[in-house]
């Protein structure tokens, strides 16, 4: 009897030890790991237990904090003109997470980033630590420019605005859109909410605007012609071309007509042909440029990587393996190359700001409760795309484009606009696909600067519109048009 006692004893003993040095382990070793953990309750309702530091748009908040009665997370987000602002600010719920500005910038904004802690007095009288603001360099009156002229066509697309000299980013809209608030909780009907919005094939929680890539079509027509001029390829843009309308593909029987009759296109010049939108010269241009120093060029402006600013956006493509036909398709933004609308907003302000192509960025600054800035964004240059000689011919090619051809729409009184349309073309067929529009600018202030480049990318699939009315100038140019006017009245 007493041998079995013991037995049990050290039985006993040992799973108490054992317990001892799990419990032990779990406190030192991934005591913190745990207490931090997205899946502990604890942590979840702490985020939501005290009001949230704001995103700033032009002074005004458009984020708040709202008292939810009888739950463990006393607050919840909520949006002003969230539609509007959802490609920002994203969302943070108490379900879902949060995405965007609010996920990025969590810690800053929930108090837990180490520049907001409280001191040692503070933390002995329980004070706890307030969110900071996150103030945006997005113009409101061009947001609204922007994400209107997108509702009023009812159309899937997107807008981006950047100031050439910095690389903020203006405007960032991206529709059909959703409103963060409706699923901000934790309640079955807020979570229903955000499962109908997933599913939904319009893809309203996406933002097209730098997570969608597509074929950037004749928009991409202005960095083959950078790219040609700035290696020597063409040098003269009014001297006559020698590329054939229609243009037949190397290695191919196939050839490539124009919107336009093709005798209006055939062996024109380089301003032209971007005054038309002639595709056989720019095909001629891209396949006499080579694969490698299209690429080059491309990647100057930004391709081929992911922009962090500070969200994280798509990489756009232009692809190291190509063969000449397919070389010469990129020439008019066909073929494999692939582009965000944020990216060709970049390729426009590069060129706008004479070849200089600066990193886009959204947030400004990091304030803290206090109002004492505790971080601010410096504009940094991506690269010197080109040279300056170069961009001012392609920007003599554009303008003419606007005064003369078939960026007219994009015209403002007195002022200097440079722009160019685009159609793309897409999908397995694409004569069933209806071709995505695109229309890209920039406004010049009286100095020659340029304090706006837009791009603008509409999907027409389902909007109330024929084929034949399916062009960047008549759709895209005229949303443009109100975004530059709303950036040159600031």
């Amino acid at each position: 009897m007493n041998r079995t006692l013991r037995h049990a004893a050290v039985v006993c003993g040992v799973l108490m030890a054992a317990l001892l040095v799990w419990a032990t382990w779990l406190q030192a070793a991934r005591g913190k790991s745990l207490a931090n953990h997205q899946q502990n309750p604890r942590v979840r309702m702490e985020t939501f237990a005290q009001p949230r530091g704001d995103i700033i748009v032009g002074g005004e908040s458009i984020t708040g904090s709202e008292v939810v009665p009888g739950s463990d997370f006393t607050y919840k987000r909520v949006y002003k003109d969230g539609p509007m602002y959802a490609p920002i600010t994203g969302y943070l719920s108490q379900a879902q997470g949060a995405t965007f500005l609010e996920g990025v910038h969590d810690d800053f904004l929930n108090g837990k980033d180490s520049r907001l802690l409280a001191g040692p007095i503070d933390a002995l009288t329980g004070v706890k630590p307030q969110g900071g603001d996150v103030i945006t360099t997005i113009d409101p009156k061009m947001q609204k420019a922007a994400y209107e002229g997108l509702t009023d066509l009812d159309a899937t697309g997107a807008v981006v605005a950047l100031d050439p000299r910095t690389g903020k980013i203006l405007a960032m809209a991206s529709t059909p859109s959703y409103d963060p608030s409706v699923f901000a909780g934790i309640t079955g009907k807020e979570g229903q909410e955000f499962k109908r919005l997933g599913q939904d094939e319009d893809k309203p929680l996406s933002n097209r605007a730098t997570r969608e890539i597509y074929p950037p079509g004749s928009t991409f027509k202005i960095l083959t012609a950078a790219a040609a001029l700035e290696h020597g390829v063409a040098t003269d843009i009014d001297a006559p071309s020698d590329a054939p309308a229609p243009y037949r593909l190397p290695l191919s029987t196939k050839e490539i007509g124009n919107v336009v009759p093709d005798s209006q296109c055939d062996k024109v010049s380089m301003k032209t042909a971007m005054q038309w939108s002639c595709n056989n010269v720019f095909l001629d241009a891209a396949l006499k440029t080579g694969k490698d120093r299209m690429r080059e060029t491309a990647e100057k402006f930004g391709f081929n990587k992911e922009h962090f600013a500070p969200v994280r956006t798509a990489a756009s493509g232009y692809p190291a393996e190509l063969d000449k036909p397919q070389t010469a398709l990129t020439g008019m933004g066909q073929g494999s190359v692939t582009t965000t609308p944020l990216q060709m907003a970049m390729v426009t302000a590069g060129l706008a700001n004479n070849g200089t192509a600066m990193k886009p960025y959204m947030v400004e600054e990091l304030r803290g409760p206090d109002l004492s800035v505790l971080e601010k964004t410096q504009p940094e240059v991506l690269s010197q795309a080109v040279s300056e000689t170069t961009a001012k011919k392609v920007q003599a090619m554009m303008e003419h484009t606007v005064s003369d051809g078939s960026g007219s729409n994009a015209t403002i009184s007195d002022i200097t606009v440079g722009g160019k349309p685009g159609t793309a073309q897409h999908g397995a067929d694409v004569r069933d696909e209806r071709p995505y529009a695109w229309f890209v600018s920039y406004a010049k202030q009286s100095d020659g600067s340029s304090p706006v480049a837009v791009a603008v990318f509409i999907d027409p699939e389902d909007m109330d519109i024929s084929r034949e009315d399916i062009a960047g100038g008549r759709l895209g140019a005229p949303i443009a048009k109100a975004v530059m006017e709303a950036a040159l009245k600031r």
